[in-house]
Order: C-alpha cells, then structure tokens, then sequence
C-alpha cells in the first residue's frame, strides 16, 4: 500500500505496439526496441495488449517470444488476452513455451466475454460453432487448469516410433502462480480472486452506480482480496510524466488527455462503462494525485499504460521520465539485475 513513506514496489508499462500499415515490420521493431530500453531503465515489467484486426499487435505472445530473446530480467505480460479469441490449449502450449524461452518471467494476463464486435468477427473465427462457443468463466477454468498441468488427453505413452505426453508440453511449473485476470466488475474481481490469479484492475470499469472511478476501482480490488488475500494486484492507468518533455510535447499530452477527458464524466454506453482519467503532469504533481487515488493506496504495484499512436521520441521521453522522475517519487527503485 505506498504512501509517502511507503515505496512503491513495482513498476511496469504497457502498450499496443501501434504500426502503420503500409510498413507493419518498423512498429513491431520500435516495440521490441522499447521493451529492451524498458530493461535497461530499470523497469520490472513490460506487457502488450491485444488489438484485434486493428493497427496493434495482434499477437503479443509471438511478440514476447522474440522479446525473449532480447532481454533477461524484465517481465514480460500480456494486459490481456481476449480469451474470446483464443483455444485454450493451444494458447497453454503457445504460453508454456514462451515462458520457458525467457526463463520463466512470462505473466499471462487473461479477459473473458465474447469477442469485441462478435457478430462481425464470428463467421471468420468460428464458422460452425459460433452459437455454441462458451466465453465464460469455464472456458478461462480450462486455460488454467492446462497451464497446471491437468491432463489434456486421453492418452499417454508411445504410438510407433512417437511418445506422447498427457499434458501441455513444455510445461512451465511456475507459470499458473503467475496467470492475471484482467476485470472490469466487482464479481469478476472476486471471481479472479476465488480462482487463484492475480488481478490486473482495469482503466475501463463497469460503473454498477458509481461514478468515481478510483472508489469502483478500490472496490475491485477490496474484492479480490477478500477471496485471494495473498494474491498479486496490480494497477493500471494511462500516466504521462513530463518532465523532461519538451513544450511540443507537453501540449500533445495535454491535447490528448484532454480529448478524452469527456468520456470520464459519467458512464458510457448500454454497459455503463467508466473509463479513468489520463494523468498528465510533472512527476511531483502525477504522485500527489496518485497517493489521492483510492485505487492507488491499495496496491503495491503499477502497470502505466502509455498513450495510443505518438511517436517513438515521445515514448522514450515517457519512459525515461517515469523511471528516472516518477519511480523514484514513488519511493521506487530500479532493477538493475538478478
């Protein structure tokens, strides 16, 4: 729980990887690139988000993959897996070997519900099943059941020349203690908690009557605990520290926080969805509003979620003033090594 005296004790970031579509190759590259320079600033964590038949990367664990090979000690994660769109065995297999390619430091972030824009994706995604397909807590019970190492067939042994295993290979013993589940309700959080994740708290809530989004969120959390109370809660919020930004910079920040500012005046949509406010400011006046936040004061760790399409200038600026300005007012400290 940091407060003034008490340090934050882990720093992360989070991205969708932005690319142009003419030229996808370079923002994938820049992506990697920033996950490397978030290691060398000290960071403990980087995670992807899933953009979907968009111009963001579509497929974080391949990316991570190669991130892998990059790095050494920062985490790697993904904030999160749309499990909608997902089989979950194959996505066991993809994650087991992702994490054994980087030594155990994957932390996979996993959503439940349908697809975004279903109806529009379903013909291409399940063409036979579509009406049939459970995209409930169930289908989330079987990915983690299989990163356990529960039994995913009905046979084990050598058929011919070939052996065959009963479980998901290669598997990962460490990698169900570090699955997050990426919630936008109150159930959901408790539900995370009751099903022995983490909980990644989300900057897009359901209101349920509420519209201070930082009280929705603390409630999140309060949830989660009561369940799991030794469970890992990490907070997420779009944070633009500008310290060292220049003044071009400064008013692109504000212009884009302030274009999204209308959204967070009360719920939107059929759902009632709450999104959070962008904070955007010196790193002294980003941890006083922090340390005013009630969803802040419950967490002892961070997941800054950088701002959509600016350019790869800008998210080195961020990502510089945040460790070496931010972090540090948050009494954080750099990993420089394991």
């Amino acid at each position: 729980m940091p407060l003034p005296d008490e340090p934050l004790e882990r720093l992360g970031f989070l991205t969708i990887g932005s690319f142009d579509e003419a030229d996808p190759a370079a923002g994938h590259e820049t992506t990697l690139r920033m996950i490397e320079r978030g290691e060398e600033l000290g960071f403990d964590s980087a995670w992807l988000r899933h953009r979907h038949l968009q111009f963001g990367i579509s497929s974080p664990v391949a990316v991570l993959a190669a991130a892998t090979q990059r790095t050494s000690r920062i985490e790697l994660g993904t904030a999160v897996t749309p499990l909608g769109w997902e089989n979950p065995l194959r996505l066991a297999e993809d994650l087991a070997t992702v994490d054994v390619l980087s030594g155990g430091r994957l932390n996979p972030g996993i959503s439940v519900g349908p697809p975004m824009s279903y109806d529009d994706v379903k013909g291409s995604l399940y063409p036979d099943t579509a009406d049939a397909e459970d995209f409930g807590t169930g289908r989330l019970t079987r990915l983690l059941d299989l990163i356990g190492g529960a039994r995913a067939s009905e046979f084990a042994g050598v058929r011919g020349i070939e052996e065959f295993s009963d479980r998901v290979q290669p598997h990962s013993p460490g990698l169900r203690g570090r699955t997050w589940y990426g919630t936008a309700s109150i159930g959901s959080a408790a539900r995370a908690g009751e099903l022995g994740t983490n909980l990644l708290t989300s900057s897009v809530v359901r209101s349920e009557g509420r519209t201070d989004f930082a009280e929705i969120q603390a409630l999140h959390i309060e949830a989660f605990r009561a369940a799991h109370s030794t469970g890992r809660v990490s907070q997420g919020l779009v944070v633009v520290p500008t310290d060292s930004a220049t003044p071009a910079q400064r008013r692109k920040y504000e212009e884009y926080a302030a274009a999204r500012l209308p959204r967070t005046r009360e719920p939107q949509g059929p759902a009632g969805m709450m999104f959070a406010r962008d904070i955007v400011g010196t790193s002294a006046e980003i941890a006083e509003q922090l340390y005013a936040h009630a969803g802040f004061r419950l967490v002892g760790e961070v997941v800054f979620a950088l701002p959509f399409r600016f350019a790869p200038e800008d998210y080195e600026q961020i990502l510089t003033d945040m460790a070496t300005h931010l972090g540090p007012a948050l009494g954080w400290k750099p990993r420089t090594g394991d």
